[in-house]
């Protein structure tokens, strides 16, 4: 496999990117969105406004045209925020062909349909004649900028496809970024975009000056909630407790460089979302977005989020955070767990 297309040249897409361009041989094409983008990496292989400081290498070759980005790939990772999967997929299928391996790495839920990234690419490449395409997802705990200096980092390739998730793994995985395999792609999807709303709320427990204690609270329980919404829709617990569910989730509740985890960290400072966004410069925390499409499929399947509920109030209904807190402390009590012998 010499040559792979990443849609989506954000700091993941370009890690991702940095990543695939460092074995030899290796020809990627990276599509951006951004002309300034392409421009900076065309010129000073350097994508300056999503991923500065980080050299890319050579072998990565920056374009604006999705025609040219997909020709002749034999693999396909998408990149792109998961409100803008469905449109960008729609422009990309005339240039997709059934052998052509796709791996998601968006960590997000679509807000009108509540589906997975892929199932929105199965959906959106099947459809008016099309054909099932052959999808994967990779996540796991994993900053764009330590992955782009090459820190050590493990992540897992979920899919029913064996063939595909073998041939992921083969081709992420190199000394400093290793890949697992799983074939609990729901569990894998879910992990990963469910965390993004614990991490905003890990976030508002900072902002507003409480300690480990809370944030250790805040992150176990998030994870009893994630797990409980992921098995209800068909995952597996044991991949909640692995790279894509705790792992993740430890890492973007409690990392400096998540960006769910700073709106939290402004919410609980006192400010309004529409005050935050601004000031985020183009990048996307998809918890603002998978908040709500998470609420609706937790309704969908009878499973009580409180966290996540909370968020939403705090997100969208201008809920003081302080009171948000508050409200989960003084819930009814319980046991800690459920059908206990």
């Amino acid at each position: 496999m010499s040559r792979i297309a990443v849609i989506g040249a954000g700091a993941w897409g370009t890690a991702l990117a940095i990543v695939l361009g460092r074995k030899e041989g290796r020809q990627v094409q990276l599509w951006a969105h951004e002309p300034e983008v392409r421009k900076s990496i065309a010129k000073r292989r350097v994508n300056q406004l999503f991923l500065p400081g980080h050299s890319i290498p050579e072998s990565v070759h920056p374009t604006s045209e999705l025609k040219e980005a997909l020709e002749g790939a034999s693999m396909v990772v998408s990149v792109m925020p998961s409100q803008h999967c469905r449109a960008i997929f729609q422009q990309m299928k005339p240039y997709l062909h059934p052998e052509t391996l796709m791996v998601s790495a968006t960590k997000g839920l679509e807000q009108n349909t509540l589906l997975r990234m892929s199932q929105v690419i199965e959906e959106t490449v099947s459809r008016d004649g099309g054909f099932l395409p052959r999808v994967g997802a990779l996540s796991g705990p994993s900053f764009a900028k330590e992955v782009a200096r090459g820190d050590p980092t493990a992540l897992t390739i979920a899919s029913r496809d064996a063939a595909l998730t073998e041939t992921a793994q083969r081709q992420f995985s190199d000394p400093t970024f290793r890949v697992y395999t799983n074939d609990d792609i729901i569990g894998v999807e879910l992990g990963g975009a469910l965390k993004n709303i614990i991490a905003i709320a890990a976030g508002v427990c900072d902002g507003l000056g409480l300690g480990h204690n809370s944030i250790a609270a805040l992150i176990t329980r998030g994870l009893a909630e994630i797990t409980r919404l992921a098995v209800a829709c068909g995952g597996k617990p044991e991949t909640l407790a692995g790279l894509a569910g705790l792992g993740d989730l430890v890492l973007t509740c409690t990392g400096e460089l998540s960006r769910n985890r700073s709106v939290g960290v402004e919410l609980g400072r006192g400010h309004r979302l529409s005050e935050i966004i601004p000031g985020m410069h183009g990048s996307v925390a998809e918890g603002i977005f998978t908040t709500t499409a998470a609420l609706g499929l937790a309704r969908a399947q009878g499973i009580e989020m409180p966290i996540t509920e909370q968020m939403q109030a705090i997100l969208h209904q201008g809920k003081p955070p302080r009171d948000a807190i508050h409200e989960l402390m003084t819930r009814t009590a319980r046991a800690e767990t459920r059908n206990r012998p």
